[in-house]
């Protein structure tokens, strides 16, 4: 095997000058070291690393767990879990247990842990069990009408624009017939059968499934794309739109309840999943997005007059952003969160007249607890988007997040929208309704 310069590889004879580390751990870091000379080095110095502190937090926590509420040097810690202490090498660690942290450094219940490593290995094997509890076939068509909905509306869109030439239409038009929606789960499932589990054999699990995962995709090269494959696990609670396949995925993880449920009525459901389904074909036709073609190829299929047009429309949602402050003198970077900010906008527009549309030939939608469809429509919305996050957290996202925080973006979408205002009799001046002369219309 080549040698790495700067990287020392543990020989299993090395594992006797180790004395002070968990006997679980010496045989792992060995198993690195074999896995290494196998030709998986990437994978055992990139994945190994990480998962031999995994271990050890799970070895700790064991540790703990078997001396049980009779350890005298046990207390209840700041997170409400149990704390202690162990001696290794001689040396005692004082631990919190049973947490572990998730890789972007979110401190989490160990079973919650669990849930996580095993969506991260074996994502569609979860996600096999999980759509057959959470996600039934007709949750998948009523979700792939609503997508097909939003879609017509969207071309409806496209065609009515005022400041879009004809030619420019015409490529956008092109590109949205060629979105591939991708609804719940894929159509076909990995086949894991090769993978060896144990239950009580952890970093054994964890290099069996990246050892498949790494085989996966491997077997890609050469092959023609395909175009079945997802980017993301279907318990996963996001969407996404990749440009390179002009496809949007919605995975079952995010068509629940307050996004979407069989059991309420179209317009929250439309006001809901409708504007992030909205959002995600906004994405196509975005700052970004508007970059890519029908094919995937980045290729400008703008006309200049018809793309400058385009720019100074975002400006103006650049403009609305800047003057969302989180405490005096920190606001939002409107050119950061451009691109989530039309997806947003558009995604409100495109869905209520999706909504609309959904209506033609049917009897009046009934109301709810007094609100009327479009009432709910909107209220869907802000009940979705709707959270409450920390100071100190809006301090980090309006740094490097391209996503406004979560009021912003249902204030910034829907104050753009006269519909809005007529729905809730909101008068000229009010601060859900923006001027005329301020008003932003990308979509």
């Amino acid at each position: 095997m080549k040698k790495v310069p700067g990287v020392r590889l543990v020989e299993r004879e090395d594992a006797a000058l180790l004395p002070d580390l968990p006997e679980q751990l010496r045989l792992a870091m060995t198993e690195v070291a074999a896995a290494a000379r196998e030709g998986l080095l990437a994978m055992s110095v990139a994945v190994g690393l990480r998962v031999l502190g995994e271990l050890l937090q799970a070895e700790l926590a064991a540790k703990v767990g078997a001396k049980g509420k009779h350890d005298p040097a046990r207390t209840a810690s700041r997170h409400g879990s149990a704390s202690g202490s162990v001696v290794l090498g001689g040396r005692r660690v004082p631990v919190d247990r049973p947490r572990a942290r998730t890789r972007d450094g979110r401190e989490v219940q160990l079973d919650t842990y669990t849930a996580f490593a095993a969506d991260d290995l074996l994502g569609e094997a979860l996600g096999r069990k999980y759509v057959e509890k959470y996600f039934p076939p007709e949750a998948r068509a009523r979700m792939q009408e609503l997508v097909k909905n939003l879609l017509l509306a969207m071309g409806d869109t496209i065609r009515g624009l005022t400041w879009m030439g004809d030619e420019t239409k015409a490529k956008a038009l092109e590109k949205l017939s060629t979105f591939n929606p991708k609804i719940g789960y894929p159509d076909k499932w990995k086949d894991y059968g090769r993978v060896r589990i144990q239950r009580d054999a952890f970093w054994e699990n964890v290099v069996a499934g990246r050892k498949f995962s790494v085989d996966d995709d491997r077997a890609q090269i050469g092959k023609p794309v395909d175009r079945g494959r997802w980017g993301m696990t279907p318990p996963t609670s996001n969407a996404y739109y990749n440009p390179l396949l002009n496809e949007i995925v919605f995975p079952a993880g995010i068509l629940q309840p307050p996004a979407f449920s069989m059991e309420a009525t179209d317009a929250v459901n439309y006001g809901a999943i409708g504007v992030v389904i909205g959002h995600e074909i906004s994405h196509g036709f975005d700052d970004q997005g508007a970059q890519y073609d029908a094919q995937g190829r980045l290729k400008n299929w703008w006309t200049d007059a018809d793309l400058k047009k385009f720019q100074e429309r975002g400006q103006c949602v650049v403009d609305q952003f800047e003057g969302y402050f989180i405490e005096p003198g920190i606001h939002h970077n409107g050119k950061l969160v451009l691109g989530e900010s039309i997806g947003d906008l558009a995604g409100a527009r495109i869905a209520f007249r999706a909504f609309q549309r959904s209506r033609d030939g049917k009897p009046p939608a009934p109301t709810l607890d007094g609100f009327t469809p479009e009432q709910q429509f909107f209220i869907g919305w802000g009940q979705f988007r709707g959270d409450a996050i920390r100071l100190e957290t809006q301090r980090l996202m309006v740094q490097g997040d391209p996503h406004p925080i979560g009021k912003y973006r249902v204030i910034g979408s829907l104050s753009n929208m006269p519909e809005f205002a007529q729905t809730f009799s909101c008068p000229a001046g009010s601060g859900m309704v923006r001027p005329p002369e301020k008003r932003c219309e990308v979509w």
